[in-house]
């Protein structure tokens, strides 16, 4: 019998949900691409109710301890005193979302003699050293798809926030305000813009047809070119690096993976490449710009927004700049966990446990790492490496 240990954030600070403001989601069975999506041999939650968190257990816990098998959840995951490093060293499975990460590290792989499978419950899996789980065999899944398109939605609300300038126009409200003055003195049209995503994948494509109809110009940089086909339909320039893009462009939005080649990508040197005044939008691993370049940038005016729900590490200290600095949109990691999304990548995660415990082959789609090498959509997205150092800094994070 295995152990699964679980790492999952914290409850509504009001308790957990015993009502919620819809009684249903409409029920999604593939994806654009074709792909089918989750379909494990059963599910053991209601779609739409709070699965991410500590109470919600990914509905994994009836399933899982009528096998046999030992379930600890916990959201204690930073530090050598927490619930997540003493459960570890006899843990099987780890599974871990991209909103809370897990950092599995190169030390603490070491610290798991008997780990053989860690699984995102979402997509991103750059919180584990990917090159420590090559070098010691441990197979690494994620949920691939299941909360593109919620990514995609949020990127282009906070395009639309930024550009428009609703949250300071939204805060007049709260102070009893009838400012329109001081709402429009920073408000334009994206109308007319020239829009460019940093990598189309799954996400950066779902980002460009959404943004289509709103009549920008439209342009991607990705090391993998999409067909002639698409970028026709979509009306889409390439790039071939991320320089020439940013060059030209109003509105860039990241959606690239985190590994070591973007580390660090979006610095000054290319911030200072990018036209004054235009806005980034960052949902896919906040380490992809450096920190104290984004806030230098908007205090100058070089970027007239910076908006995401990415940070490093996660959760970020009380005292992260990017909190407090000017003519920011930024929210805690949520794009990919709307509740739409976590009926998705639990669905997901018990499939790839339900093949794990039977000797079945797991999706190809989902597999990151397998075999010591990497595979399925890592091979595609991801070269060999660690993306986790730095993440001890996660420890001194403490709640208010």
């Amino acid at each position: 019998m295995a152990k699964i240990l679980c790492v999952l954030y914290d409850d509504p600070v009001d308790g957990f949900p015993t009502t919620y403001a819809r009684d249903e989601i409409p029920k999604i069975e593939g994806y654009f691409n074709g792909q089918a999506a989750p379909t494990p041999a059963a599910i053991d939650f209601t779609p739409g109710q709070l699965l991410g968190s500590v109470s919600g257990e990914l509905g994994l816990r009836k399933f899982l301890e009528a096998s046999g098998h030992t379930l600890v959840v916990t959201s204690d995951k930073d530090g050598p005193d927490s619930v997540f490093e003493r459960e570890l060293l006899d843990a099987d499975v780890v599974i871990s979302q991209p909103f809370w990460p897990a950092y599995l590290t190169a030390e603490r792989f070491a610290k798991a003699p008997k780990l053989k499978l860690a699984i995102t419950a979402g997509i991103g899996s750059d919180h584990v050293d990917l090159q420590a789980a090559i070098e010691r065999g441990v197979a690494v899944a994620e949920v691939t798809y299941s909360n593109s398109i919620s990514v995609s939605e949020h990127v282009v609300m906070m395009i639309l926030g930024l550009v428009r300038n609703y949250i300071p126009s939204y805060e007049w409200v709260l102070k009893g305000g009838w400012n329109i003055a001081d709402c429009v003195s920073r408000s334009y049209d994206l109308e007319g813009m020239q829009v460019g995503t940093v990598a189309a994948g799954r996400i950066g494509t779902a980002v460009l047809r959404r943004l289509k109809p709103f009549e920008v110009g439209l342009h991607y940089t990705d090391r993998h070119r999409l067909p002639p086909d698409v970028e026709q339909e979509l009306g889409v320039t390439w790039h071939p690096n991320v320089q020439s893009m940013v060059k030209v462009c109003d509105v860039v939005t990241i959606n690239a993976p985190l590994h070591p080649e973007t580390e660090h990508l979006f610095n000054d040197e290319l911030i200072a490449q990018m036209k004054r005044g235009a806005y980034l939008v960052n949902t896919a691993r906040g380490k992809i710009c450096d920190r104290d370049a984004i806030v230098r940038a908007l205090e100058s005016g070089q970027l007239a927004g910076y908006a995401g729900d990415v940070w490093f590490p996660q959760p970020a200290p009380e005292d992260h700049p990017w909190r407090t600095m000017p003519h920011h949109g930024m929210t805690p990691h949520i794009s990919g966990s709307s509740l739409s999304a976590q009926t998705r990548y639990a669905a997901g995660t018990r499939e790839i446990l339900e093949c794990f415990f039977d000797g079945r082959p797991i999706r190809n789609e989902y597999l990151i790492v397998d075999g010591g090498k990497l595979a399925g959509a890592g091979a595609h997205s991801y070269t060999e490496g660690d993306a986790t150092g730095g993440s001890e800094e996660a420890a001194r994070f403490t709640k208010s």
